[in-house]
């Protein structure tokens, strides 16, 4: 497959600012791989595609206020910097992405806070954008995560012009996150209202949850015609005993077992044994999945609408088959679906 095969033209008015007024309330767009047929729902009819002992496999991980605006010591220039993950919680080191990204050397110091509360100095060159910063801050880590965290904004994307609001701290989250560790959210998973999950619970439907903290590399362009090239940056993620038994269970049973967002399938396809079950895992994963692949674990999928030419767009791709998914693809611009974060739902079965 190549990347010029996931091209497709997207209105820009299909590009949802905002989410829909109630979670569940999301339009939902079914696929059928046996029968190639595609059906036009809302998301809680969800509801009528599972059945007792099915398990949907969830990413619980919480996405923290990772934006910050600070400035440059001496010039006062106004620098955004996009935290990424800490790298050492004793020294206060954090991985950032800073922009501008020219203007900031080793050695600088930023100030963040009206009051210039927070001072970071810049210690390391990771990348051409990247940067390793050491905060300044005497008192203890979980006091300084706070004052770090009141300084932040909701991470909501670039694409959404404007600034983020109240509103945002609660929907760009999914209801059941847990372990924080996320710059962006498992998308999939905002369309799950807490009244939908106990309404599936009370229909016998099984929740497993994984964690994989999004990154950024996720969304980072691809940039090279041959797919098997292009390299996806690694994200942290965790299987724990739990879910393994569930989501076994359910395998051995033959019940339909739903990945809710591409996060979620990335981690369960990166842990997987020789007979197609579940294991326990943590560490890392940079697995890029693209056409053709055998999946392993899930046989369904909940995902959203994806930008053209994306990592996302290419692994749905390779759950749904190429041709049906573009054509797909083609009729949500035509009813117009919403795309992309706050948009509309897909379900794969």
């Amino acid at each position: 497959m190549k990347l010029s095969q996931f091209k497709f033209k997207l209105p820009p008015e299909l590009i949802a600012e905002r989410p829909s007024d109630n979670r569940d309330e999301s339009r939902l767009m079914v696929l059928d791989r046996k029968t190639q047929t595609i059906q036009h729902k809302m998301f809680r009819d969800i509801m009528d595609y599972v059945d007792d002992g099915d398990t949907f496999i969830i990413n619980n991980t919480k996405v923290f206020p990772a934006r910050m605006y600070g400035n440059k010591e001496k010039t006062g220039a106004k620098i955004e910097v996009f935290l990424l993950r800490e790298l050492n919680a004793e020294s206060r080191l954090w991985d950032v992405l800073v922009d501008p990204a020219r203007k900031i050397r080793i050695g600088n110091k930023l100030y963040f806070g009206d009051d210039d509360s927070l001072v970071a100095e810049v210690i390391d060159n990771t990348t051409s954008r990247g940067r390793t910063l050491r905060f300044l801050f005497d008192g203890p880590h979980e006091e300084f995560k706070k004052v770090l965290y009141s300084l932040g904004e909701t991470p909501i994307p670039k694409y959404i012009n404007r600034k983020p609001d109240e509103d945002d701290t609660e929907r760009f989250q999914t209801v059941y996150a847990r372990h924080e560790g996320a710059v962006a959210a498992p998308t999939a998973g905002l369309h799950f209202s807490k009244e939908l999950m106990k309404r599936l619970e009370l229909k016998g439907i099984n929740f497993a949850e994984v964690t994989l903290h999004v990154g950024l590399g996720s969304f980072r362009n691809v940039e090279v015609e041959d797919l098997s090239k292009h390299k996806m940056d690694s994200e942290e993620m965790y299987i724990d005993e739990a879910a393994t038994i569930i989501v076994n269970k359910a395998k051995l049973e033959r019940k339909k077992i739903i990945a809710v967002g591409t996060t979620t399938m990335r981690a369960i396809e990166s842990s997987v044994s020789t007979e197609g079950l579940l294991k326990e895992y943590s560490g890392w994963t940079n697995k890029f999945i693209y056409p053709p692949y055998d999946f392993r674990v899930a046989n369904a999928l909940v995902t959203n609408f994806h930008m053209p030419m994306s990592t996302l767009l290419i692994m749905v791709s390779a759950f749904a088959g190429h041709d049906f998914l573009m054509e797909a693809y083609k009729e949500a611009v035509k009813e117009k679906y919403r795309f992309f974060t706050y948009g509309d739902a897909m379900l794969v079965i």
